[in-house]
């Protein structure tokens, strides 16, 4: 029988924290891995996920900012769904009566 070998999660700040001090040239990639007890191979495949994806940081701003727009916008749906059914309600109401 082969045993399951459970790997552990780093938060996503111990990772960026990690791969900021592999970056300055006072720390060495093989130092840092044994302050934290990480592999080297796993600090170079987060250095290159950092480098790839480091962009996306700067794009939070704009989908927030897309998100509200959307928010705004359902909120104004909303608002004009209830008139309609405001609306509705009377002349239902004004048939009753007759």
């Amino acid at each position: 029988m082969s045993k399951k070998v459970s790997r552990k999660k780093h938060a996503a700040k111990v990772k960026f924290q990690v791969v900021l001090e592999t970056l300055t040239n006072e720390n060495k990639l093989i130092d840092v891995a044994r302050q934290y007890g990480i592999s080297p191979n796993l600090i170079t495949k987060w250095r290159k996920e950092f480098f790839e994806r480091g962009s996306q940081i700067f794009e939070q701003g704009t989908s927030e900012q897309e998100a509200e727009r959307k928010i705004n916008n359902l909120q104004l749906i909303i608002g004009k769904k209830e008139v309609e059914i405001e609306l509705l309600k009377n002349f239902l109401g004004n048939l009753d009566s007759r």
